[in-house]
C-alpha cells in the first residue's frame, strides 16, 4: 500500500479494499459466538413460526427496531407516538415520528422485494428513498464527511465517484451472494461493516444498512419474518458500535466487530424471544376472557386485530371484514367496558388502545397482570 492508498480520516477513502478482507474472519472465538448466536436466532423463528397470526408481529416487532435505529441517528420519538400512527406517516405531527413510521415501512418494502430479487443496490436505494422520502441515488456529488458531533474532528471520510461507489457497492452484493463458505451471521456483519463504509447515499446510510441486515437474515433463512429488534442492543452500545467500525477501518480489527455484532444477534434475539412468548401468552389469555365475558362479540379474529393493531380504529374492524362500523363501534365499546381496551380521543375520531400489550411491547419487563376470568 502506498501512502496515498492509506486511510486518513480527511481524506476519501477510495482504497477501502475489497470484499472478502484478507484475514481469517472466522476465528475460533467467532466461530464459538456464531453457534451460541445461530441458536438464538433459530429459537426466535420456531416461536414466531408458531404465532399464527404473524400480522400480531409484524405490525408490532418491527416499529421497536425503527424507534430504535431511528434514535441511532438522534431521530427520537416515543413507542406510543408510533403504534398511534401507525396506520399512516402522514397523520403523525412531528418529523420524527414520520421518519421512523417509513423505516418501518422500508422495512416491509424491503422484505416484499425478497420475492423477486435478492438483496442488491437497487434494494439499498429503494430502502434509502423510502426512509428519506424523496428520489435518492448513489452519491455524485463531493465533500462527505463524517465528523464527530461535539468536536466537529472529522473521523472518517468515505470514498468519492458514484462509478467507484458503484463498483465497490457490486463487490459488497458478490461478497453477501457468493462466499457461501462463510457462516451467514458473518457475511451480515463484515457487509454491514463495508455498506457503512462506502457511505453510499448523502443521508440515510445507517438505517438503510441496518434493514440490510434483517432482510439479510431472512433471506439467508435464519428468520422467516424480520422482526429481529437488532437496533436495540446497538442504541445500548452506541459508542462501542461505532467505535469499532472505526477500528476495521483504522487496524483491520475484525474479531472485535465481528464478535460485537455476533453478541448484538443472540442477545437481541433472546430480548425478542421474550416478547413473543408474552405476547403469545397475552393472546391466548385475552381469548379466552373475551370468549367468556363477552361471547356475542368473540371472535378469534377480532382479538387476533387487537393485538395486530394495539391503537384500534374502527375503520380497521371494517377493513378485516370483521364488522361494518356501527357494529365495530358497539365491538370495540364492549371491549372497553370489560377493560380490554381503554378509549381514545384523536381528533375527530376515535383510538381504542390495548394497554396490557403495550406494556409488554415498551417496557423491558415481560409480565402482565391477568384479567379476572371469573364469569
Amino acid at each position: 500500500m502506498t501512502i496515498s492508498d492509506a486511510w486518513r480520516p480527511d481524506r476519501p477513502y477510495n482504497a477501502l479494499p475489497s470484499l472478502p478482507p484478507k484475514v481469517d474472519l472466522e476465528t475460533k472465538a467467532v466461530l464459538k459466538q456464531c453457534i451460541t448466536a445461530r441458536a438464538a436466532l433459530a429459537e426466535l423463528k420456531q416461536a414466531a413460526q408458531l404465532i399464527p397470526n404473524q400480522a400480531m408481529l409484524i405490525n408490532t416487532l418491527p416499529l421497536l427496531e425503527a424507534r430504535a435505529s431511528s434514535e441511532i441517528e438522534n431521530i427520537v420519538t416515543t413507542a406510543d407516538e408510533l403504534f398511534r400512527f401507525a396506520g399512516s406517516e402522514h397523520g403523525a405531527t412531528d418529523p420524527a415520528t414520520r421518519e421512523a413510521l417509513r423505516y418501518r415501512a422500508a422495512l416491509y418494502a424491503g422484505y416484499q422485494s425478497l420475492r423477486e430479487r435478492p438483496l442488491s443496490t437497487v434494494t439499498a436505494v429503494e430502502i434509502c428513498q423510502t426512509i428519506k422520502d424523496r428520489q435518492i441515488d448513489i452519491r455524485r456529488v463531493p465533500g462527505t464527511a463524517l465528523a464527530n458531533q461535539r468536536s466537529g474532528e472529522v473521523i472518517y471520510t468515505p470514498p468519492e465517484g458514484a462509478d467507484l461507489l458503484r463498483s465497490q457497492l457490486a463487490n459488497w452484493e458478490q461478497f453477501l451472494h457468493n462466499e457461501t463458505a462463510l457462516d451467514p451471521l458473518v457475511r451480515m456483519a463484515v457487509g454491514h461493516y463495508q455498506f457503512e463504509a462506502i457511505h453510499p447515499f448523502a443521508d440515510g446510510n445507517g438505517r438503510t444498512g441496518r434493514i440490510l441486515n434483517i432482510l439479510f437474515l431472512v433471506q439467508a433463512g435464519l428468520l422467516a419474518v424480520p422482526i429481529l429488534y437488532l437496533s436495540r442492543e446497538i442504541i445500548r452500545q452506541k459508542a462501542e458500535y461505532y467505535g469499532l467500525l472505526l477500528q476495521v477501518t483504522r487496524d483491520q480489527a475484525w474479531e472485535p466487530w465481528l464478535l460485537y455484532m455476533l453478541e448484538a444477534v443472540e442477545e437481541t434475539s433472546r430480548w425478542t424471544l421474550a416478547k413473543i412468548v408474552a405476547i403469545r401468552a397475552l393472546a391466548e389469555h385475552t381469548a379466552e376472557f373475551v370468549r367468556r365475558t363477552l361471547p356475542k362479540i368473540y371472535s378469534r379474529e377480532l382479538v387476533d386485530l387487537i393485538f395486530a393493531q394495539p391503537y384500534c380504529r374502527i375503520a380497521n374492524l371494517d377493513a378485516a371484514g370483521i364488522a361494518k362500523r356501527q357494529t365495530a363501534s358497539k365491538y370495540l365499546l364492549e371491549l372497553v367496558g370489560a377493560g380490554v381496551l381503554t378509549e381514545q380521543a384523536a381528533g375527530k375520531e376515535k383510538l381504542f388502545v390495548h394497554p396490557k400489550l403495550m406494556n409488554v411491547l415498551t417496557n423491558d419487563g415481560n409480565d402482565w397482570e391477568p384479567y379476572s376470568l371469573t364469569p
